[in-house]
């Protein structure tokens, strides 16, 4: 027996999710590999983050796999748009945004250009940045998602996707971000928190304990509760996107270079690789390093947003030889940060 979740999804702020052209348009693949990134969340919940083996096999005959040695299945959750439309917010329209301060460089940096480069790019010998690709999907923008999962899983997927609707962004740069969305239930579906019982509440972990194990399973929290944090309202997406760029930047500012000898990690590696002009050669030039700290923008009743920043902490991996006390000590220079009064943060528990 199959249980159908059934929600309207709505994008906060625009998405960068390529097709075969790399540009925008809704499609189901990126929606399933975040579900199976917060759905891993939900088993290591119930087991232990050092379970992997047991969750990979669980996660294949679930999800679908080309891995496990009992051979490759198909997917048990079936997941469905009621259009597969390209996205209208087209590369001549891009609103170029405010640009925010970089103490590091000349001029003022584009905010769309710092958090979304890539996707975002400055044409040379122009002075605005644009899409790289032909469009993306527009904040706004709307379609109905429809998950069947076996009776037996409907908890922990509607858990997944209520994770998802708080913390779950989608496409290019997401991280920063951008392809925020909302999931709303809607009738003709199982209503999460109705007829299936979920537990609406952060999957948390003291932030310290997750760096014991080398992939995100929890959200930090410390003695002061979840290492979540949210903004101040804004009107838009646009001017709230230049907050956060000017949060980041002034973040990543902090930690001057220059305490080490050049081509070794110093601390501002440790919180994202690569960073521009300063390398580190035993990681090479390939290296890639994620943020824990991750962005989302909710809409407010209101029809303001606020934007929601969150630590997902764990060890780097071993390809970076991370030493656990420099990494500690990094991220306790971060949360300082997040909690100081000029910030204009505020701690949230959901």
């Amino acid at each position: 027996m199959m249980q159908v979740l059934k929600y309207q999804m709505t994008f906060t702020a625009p998405a960068f999710l390529g097709d075969a052209e790399q540009s925008g348009r809704w499609r189901t693949p990126p929606i399933k590999a975040l579900l199976r990134q917060w759905w891993r969340m939900v088993y290591a919940e119930a087991h232990t983050p050092s379970a992997m083996r047991a969750m990979r096999e669980k996660e294949g005959h679930l999800l679908g796999n080309a891995w496990l040695d009992s051979g490759a299945t198909k997917s048990k959750v079936r997941i469905r748009l009621d259009h597969w439309n390209t996205g209208t917010l087209l590369q001549s329209h891009w609103p170029a945004l405010e640009k925010a301060r970089h103490p590091e460089v000349k001029q003022m940096v584009g905010a769309d250009l710092y958090m979304g480069f890539g996707p975002v790019m400055l044409p040379r010998g122009e002075h605005q940045p644009k899409l790289k690709a032909n469009a993306a999907i527009q904040a706004g923008d709307h379609a109905v998602l429809s998950v069947a999962v076996p009776d037996s899983d409907a908890s922990d997927m509607a858990r997944a996707l209520w994770l998802m609707d708080r913390y779950g962004t989608l496409g290019g740069r997401s991280r920063n971000g951008w392809g925020s969305f909302t999931l709303t239930p809607m009738p003709g579906g199982a209503l999460p928190g109705e007829t299936l019982p979920i537990q609406a509440s952060p999957i948390l972990q003291s932030w310290e304990t997750c760096l014991n194990t080398d992939w995100p399973h929890a959200i930090g929290k410390d003695a002061k509760g979840p290492l979540i944090w949210e903004t101040s309202p804004f009107s838009d997406w646009k001017t709230l996107m230049v907050s956060l760029a000017q949060l980041k930047i002034d973040l990543r500012t902090s930690f001057k270079f220059g305490q080490g000898k050049p081509g070794n990690p110093e601390a501002r590696h440790w919180l994202a690789y690569p960073v521009t002009h300063h390398k580190v050669n035993s990681w090479g030039g390939n290296a890639r390093l994620p943020n824990m700290l991750r962005f989302k923008i909710r809409a407010t009743p209101d029809g303001q947003v606020v934007g929601v920043i969150y630590l997902v902490p764990h060890l780097p991996p071993q390809g970076f030889s991370p030493d656990l006390k420099t990494v500690q000590q990094v991220w306790s220079e971060v949360l300082k940060f997040m909690d100081q009064p000029e910030r204009h943060l505020r701690r949230i528990p959901v």
